[in-house]
């Protein structure tokens, strides 16, 4: 019998890995990705010395299956851990850096809270369960006190999701924080009574998990994907339309200046979820109508290259965050030379900024020169810099990183719908069950599994 055949719609890191699990497993697989080259928003560049990521600049090992698909990639060697120093965070309050707790004592003595602040918290395990769906805000206002919600988790939000925590939804964006909620009824309870059954777990939370990148940064992943999957990787195909027929899927697309269409077994969409709607409207429009109306704000990624010695400050971590109400123009700064080594010449340093995002989408759509000034000046006012930067690149992302919003949930629950009313048809991105790589990585092999469950 032959072997089932495959479309995955889309190159990015759920479509490779999806694709690359299938593929190990004897199907027949295709993957079409419209851009010129496959890898989504990881993007690695080596230019004058610097290594600069125009997407995420580290990845948390939350998983198994990262270190399973590295092996069987050949690229564990490469996989670089941060250093220890890098561990130590900041967050902006008042113009001044403070490092964030890492313990009991950190936290009954960091100035980042005031003591009424921090006496709020011990009312949390006192605070009744939520009746109904409550947005990032509501949640931390309502368990652990204004003064935590921004100075703790606004910046936090900003810098993993560039969101807007009054947006986003506690029970879509963080469910194992709602979870701790609804199954012990306080967080700290939660987190005391909880932590043995997780260590027992090969999962591991995001904060416990260790950060790694790769020597050659983050594209590496990708394109080992792209080598390992070879020829079954069409770059520059776009496809138009995607519908069922017959008992199978057809595709139709554009490859080379030639238009055409082709039937398969089964079908993924990895493609933001805007893109899916487009792809599905005429056959799934219920579906395209909630994916239209999932949000992806703007975010601009600038990286600074300095002399070490126009730096007033050690870079001494991971780097900073900036909550909404410190009123700065960039989300965060990562130190990246703190973080790996090999990310910049000797007695230099780089950095990277994000602007945009759901606070301040405008900043994100500036031109790049203006983008370039601000993020200058405000590591400046924060850090110290004696000089301009010796080195300068903008990557612009105009639809950036999906936000789970207020509703989202029901529109995962019409996704699952739609796939189990057509066998076959499955959706694997970063739109659904988490955006970090490890989330990613993890949703592929899932949905590789339940592809060939149904194989015959």
């Amino acid at each position: 019998m032959p072997a089932m055949k495959v479309a995955v719609v889309g190159g990015g890191i759920s479509g490779l890995a999806t694709a690359y699990f299938l593929a190990r497993s004897g199907c027949r697989v295709v993957v079409l990705e419209r851009e010129a080259g496959a890898g989504g928003t990881i993007r690695s560049y080596r230019e004058e010395g610097f290594l600069w990521e125009g997407g995420p600049n580290s990845a948390a090992e939350t998983t198994p299956v990262i270190d399973e698909l590295l092996g069987a990639l050949g690229i564990r060697g490469q996989r670089l851990y941060t250093a220890e120093g890098a561990k130590r965070r900041y967050v902006l309050r008042a113009g001044r850096l403070h490092a964030l707790p890492t313990g009991p004592a950190g936290f009954l003595s960091t100035s980042l809270w005031s003591t009424r602040g921090k006496l709020r918290l011990a009312l949390e395990p006192f605070v009744p369960r939520a009746r109904h769906e409550e947005s990032v805000a509501e949640f931390v206002s309502r368990r652990l006190g204004r003064e935590f919600l921004d100075y703790a988790i606004d910046p936090f939000v900003a810098g993993v999701y560039a969101g807007n925590p009054r947006r986003l939804s506690v029970q879509a964006a963080f469910p194992k924080l709602y979870e701790l909620e609804q199954r012990y009824g306080s967080l700290i309870k939660g987190a005391l009574l909880g932590a043995r059954e997780r260590r027992k777990r090969p999962d591991r939370a995001r904060p416990a998990a260790r950060l790694f990148s790769f020597r050659d940064g983050m594209a590496t992943l990708p394109n080992a994907l792209v080598a390992a999957l070879g020829d079954a990787v069409h770059a520059g195909a776009r496809v138009r339309g995607v519908a069922a027929t017959g008992g199978g899927f057809r595709i139709v697309f554009d490859e080379a200046a030639a238009h055409g269409e082709e039937c398969f077994d089964a079908v993924v969409l990895s493609v933001p979820a805007y893109v899916a709607a487009d792809l599905i409207r005429d056959w799934l429009p219920a579906l395209a109508g909630r994916l239209a109306d999932v949000k992806y704000p703007p975010v601009a990624v600038a990286a600074l290259g300095y002399r070490r010695a126009d730096l007033r400050r050690e870079l001494d971590g991971f780097g900073y965050l900036v909550p909404e109400v410190e009123q700065r123009r960039i989300l965060g700064t990562i130190w990246n030379s703190s973080l790996f080594p090999g990310r910049a010449p000797e007695g230099c340093v780089v950095l990277t900024s994000f602007l945009g995002g759901a606070r301040q989408p405008e900043y994100a759509l500036r031109p790049e020169e203006e983008i370039l000034h601000l993020a200058h000046e405000e590591n400046a006012a924060v850090i110290g810099l004696g000089a301009p930067p010796m080195f300068s690149r903008v990557q612009r992302w105009r639809r950036a990183i999906p936000q789970y919003n207020l509703g989202h949930l029901a529109t995962v629950a019409t996704v699952e719908e739609a796939e189990g009313a057509h066998p076959g048809f499955y959706v694997c991105s970063n739109y659904r069950g988490g955006i970090a790589l490890g989330d990613c990585l993890a949703g592929a092999k899932r949905t590789a599994e339940r592809v060939l469950d149904r194989a015959p």
